[in-house]
């Protein structure tokens, strides 16, 4: 038995804000954003909104989507959590009306829907549940300096959920095999200095020692980081292809992580795969880390260009430095358009 895609939903706050909105406090361009990144908008929390709030009404619209109110099980992907403690799982199962089910959050920054997907459907391959609600969900805005320019544009909020049932492997909508990689070496190419055990203990405890406010923001190395983006999304492609006894002729959709435009151009051309067939949003939503690739799917079966029986390519890299991609046939199942 396998993980088979059931029901699919999204969520954006309404908030938007485009490039020109951030030309007007940034050293910046609506031009230069796009041309390095594809970006032209992207969501941004308010007013108390934040990552607890958009789970929940993407988590509401992929049960909506599945015909079920109820699951054994809900995992949330998220690099910007509510709080350090709890985890926001559990919250958001009680905020479903799904009862006392299993619910714990998951890290892996970009990567997290493809180690979500990974570990939703461990639960539902060792028989521990039968349905699980998985949900990716950033209000990552709050996380990166507003005055920084090589950041700030980068990033949106929004939050996109699958339901997944046990099912059989041949049937459409199951996962293929997955690979998973990483490579903590580099985990400083992307990170948060300040808020954690390390910076707590190195400072003698919370109030102790003078934190550098920009410690509290995003720090990345973008070329580096392009660089590892492009290879391991690339390599980790081909392996699960490989796995999965398919080719890139065989694909009708690349659905990777919307990092950058260059990036999903760029693994494109390395696998020889028409740019056609590289889904893309990331013009209207910017980089929502875990939740990219669930809204990218949403968004393309809302709009009908994804349908049912197309094969897909879901890949993604992140911060850790992680990475992971899987295969699986598009389901006819329906899908809400999220504005």
């Amino acid at each position: 038995m396998t993980a088979v895609v059931t029901g699919i939903g999204g969520f954006l706050p309404p908030r938007r804000v485009t490039n020109d909105d951030l030309s007007r406090t940034l050293d910046t361009t609506d031009e230069w954003i796009r041309t390095r990144t594809g970006i032209r908008e992207r969501r941004v929390v308010s007013g108390g909104l934040s990552t607890g709030a958009l789970a929940v009404e993407a988590g509401r619209r992929a049960l909506r989507s599945a015909g079920t109110g109820g699951v054994d099980a809900v995992v949330v992907a998220t690099t910007s959590p509510e709080r350090l403690c709890p985890a926001v799982a559990p919250e958001v199962a009680f905020r479903l009306g799904l009862g006392t089910v299993a619910a714990f959050d998951l890290t892996s920054a970009c990567s997290g829907f493809l180690y979500g997907l990974a570990t939703a459907a461990g639960l539902i391959g060792s028989g521990t549940a039968d349905r699980v609600l998985f949900i990716g969900a950033e209000a990552f805005t709050t996380l990166v300096n507003p005055e920084d320019r090589a950041t700030a544009p980068i990033f949106g909020d929004g939050a996109g959920a699958v339901v997944l049932r046990r099912g059989e492997p041949d049937e459409p909508g199951a996962l293929g095999p997955f690979d998973l990689g990483s490579d903590g070496a580099l985990a400083d190419l992307l990170a948060i200095p300040a808020g954690g055990a390390r910076q707590r203990s190195a400072d003698g405890g919370p109030g102790h020692g003078a934190v550098p406010a920009a410690d509290w923001y995003l720090r990345m190395e973008g070329r580096p980081l392009y660089t590892q983006a492009v290879e391991r999304m690339t390599q980790s492609a081909r392996a699960v292809l490989k796995r999965a006894d398919r080719s890139v002729a065989d694909l009708d959709w690349l659905a990777g992580h919307q990092a950058n435009l260059r990036i999903l151009q760029a693994v494109a051309e390395e696998l020889e795969l028409p740019e056609e067939r590289v889904a893309v949003n990331i013009d209207r939503v910017g980089n929502t880390l875990s939740a990219s690739v669930p809204l990218l799917l949403n968004d393309y079966a809302a709009r009908g260009e994804l349908r049912a029986g197309q094969r897909v390519l879901l890949s993604a890299f992140g911060a850790g430095l992680s990475w992971g991609s899987t295969v699986l046939v598009w389901p006819g199942i329906p899908a809400e358009p999220v504005g």
